[in-house]
């Protein structure tokens, strides 16, 4: 079976890329939107749990920073230049994972007070609660998509293309 470029990066490396590239930052945007659901609940703009929040929110914001300027630079770019996508199954897989990491750089960059300075604390919950659905929704259309086979667009890997001028060798065609 083919693999998308996500899928392939995923499962190159083991395990340091799967750890890199899915577990840190799920971990750190799953502590995020599960403090971010008690602290809408509760109203708490203090103590541990709101402490928790305001690291895993800039924490995983700027470790997006990192992670979209390395896969861009090592793996779009290149990507793109030589023309190895492997149909728009993978452009939708490796861009939403990228463009999922823009709204946690967004929470990063309120929680550094460098965005939505008049807001309210409920204004920046409630934009901070928007940025975790966009991620949400952007990290599960990568993965969904990034599970694809690109076969099914058309996609042949190397090898996979069948030369029909050929004979097939004895006991192995139609017979």
């Amino acid at each position: 079976m083919n693999m998308t470029h996500y899928m392939q990066l995923l499962s190159d490396k083991q395990p340091w890329n799967l750890l890199i590239f899915m577990a840190i930052p799920i971990v750190l945007a799953e502590t995020l939107a599960i403090t971010e659901l008690y602290i809408l609940f509760t109203r708490r703009f203090h103590g541990l749990v709101w402490c928790v929040n305001r690291f895993a929110g800039a924490a995983v914001g700027l470790y997006f920073i990192g992670i979209i300027f390395y896969l861009v630079t090592t793996a779009v770019i290149p990507i793109t230049r030589n023309g190895e996508w492997r149909t728009v199954i993978d452009v939708v897989a490796v861009g939403s994972y990228l463009i999922g990491g823009l709204p946690l750089i967004w929470i990063a960059l309120q929680e550094f007070g460098l965005v939505n300075k008049g807001l309210s604390q409920e204004g920046k919950l409630k934009i901070h609660a928007i940025c975790v659905a966009l991620f949400l929704v952007f990290g599960h259309i990568a993965m969904i998509s990034g599970m694809l086979d690109p076969s099914l667009l058309g996609y042949q890997g190397p090898g996979q293309a069948v030369d029909t001028s050929a004979p097939m060798p004895a006991g192995h065609g139609h017979q």
